[in-house]
């Protein structure tokens, strides 16, 4: 298939994916809104942890033999034929890359060959962050489509702390923020950044540290599986070799106390996941605190400067004592004529669910507000 100087391959092959990593990695470097979730190395790695033979679809467009779009997706069946994005539920963000420098032909050449490629399927773009290349393609698309809410996500301005501090409603919220951090410095809690053949240990480190933090309690099951580990050593080694992760240990004397996986692209940032051990708290350390502090010192200034700390998805109440703004992720579902009944069906399914868990979420919220009164208040 053609368009003006572009052309489009559909690549089904693993072993194609994987030596797409160079040319990969070029074209993230060059689409300003990707995110790391959208590097060669996560999607790759989270293929080779959770897809399915014969479901892989990676639908690529050249210019010259360069790459200038490409959109990683996989085919499902359940519970809609549709092709959706590689990354699945671990990654926060999904979305296609298009090359900065490219003009309109580019998308115009991708989204034709997702309407081909999709053929008895619909096209389900979920948690694409506003602003991403995607949403050129909705734009473009010239089928039936549909755009409705997709997760919660909270950012913040990639700034210092002490910054991120100033933005709390009172002096007071303000004061217990900077007691806090000199609380960790009192203590001698040390952070230290992980060099990159050290990664692996580390993350077996934070991984055992995670499920200590949450012994007893409710915990993502998926995070304790060897294919997670896998899958995370496997991802977040290269991206910390290409700068687009750290992995940071913190110390208690000669102890490692907590572990944290930040991962980075230009626009924005997050914290992936962390494992602290419960002396910590028992020490009356605030690990949200101390976590943020490095994040932001991973982020704030240089070529960074203006972008974004998300704090990813998820609206759990100590988030909010930063004030972050609400960022509504989208999803894009996208079909062709003869397809479009099942557009309809997945809009109408998304908005049922979508009330059932507003439901559940207020009440949750209402019963972590009880038991916070019950307990005293406090937080910052």
């Amino acid at each position: 298939m053609t368009y003006p100087a572009y052309t489009t391959e559909l690549v089904t092959d693993e072993r194609a994916f994987a030596a797409l990593a160079p040319e990969w990695s070029r074209l993230y470097r060059r689409c300003a809104t990707a995110t790391p979730f959208q590097s060669h190395a996560w999607l790759h790695s989270w293929w080779l942890s959770y897809g399915r033979r014969g479901r892989l679809r990676l639908l690529l467009v050249r210019e010259g033999g360069e790459l200038a779009a490409a959109a990683p997706l996989m085919r499902v069946v359940r519970p809609l034929p549709a092709l959706v994005p590689l990354g699945g539920s671990l990654s926060d963000y999904g979305d296609v890359l298009v090359d900065d420098e490219r003009g309109d032909a580019a998308v115009a050449a991708l989204t034709e060959g997702l309407s081909a490629a999709a053929r008895t399927a619909l096209v389900d773009l979920r948690e694409v962050r506003p602003g991403g290349a995607a949403e050129r393609v909705y734009d473009r698309w010239r089928g039936p489509r549909r755009r409705v809410d997709d997760s919660l996500c909270l950012e913040l301005p990639a700034v210092p702390v002490a910054e991120l501090a100033a933005r709390l409603p009172s002096a007071k919220a303000q004061q217990r923020v900077r007691a806090k951090l000199r609380r960790l410095n009192t203590l001698g809690v040390k952070s230290r950044v992980v060099l990159p053949e050290e990664v692996e240990a580390a993350l077996g480190r934070l991984l055992e540290l995670h499920r200590s933090q949450w012994q007893g309690r409710k915990v993502t099951g998926e995070h304790l599986r060897p294919r997670f580990r896998e899958h995370l050593v496997r991802a977040v080694g290269p991206m910390v070799r290409s700068g687009d992760a750290v992995v940071t240990e913190f110390r208690l004397a000669d102890e490692v106390v907590a572990v944290d996986v930040t991962l980075l692209s230009p626009a924005l940032a997050g914290g992936y996941l962390y494992g602290a051990h419960p002396r910590l708290r028992e020490c009356k350390a605030d690990v949200a605190v101390m976590l943020l502090d490095a994040c932001t010192g991973h982020i704030a200034g240089g070529d960074r400067a203006g972008g974004t700390l998300s704090l990813l998805r998820g609206d759990e109440p100590y988030k909010h004592h930063w004030r972050p703004q609400p960022v509504v992720n989208q999803r894009l579902l996208l079909a062709r004529r003869r397809t479009a009944p099942l557009l309809s069906a997945a809009a109408g399914g998304d908005a049922a669910r979508r009330r059932g868990k507003e439901l559940l979420r207020r009440w949750r919220g209402k019963e972590l507000l009880r038991r916070w009164r019950e307990r005293g208040g406090g937080g910052p």
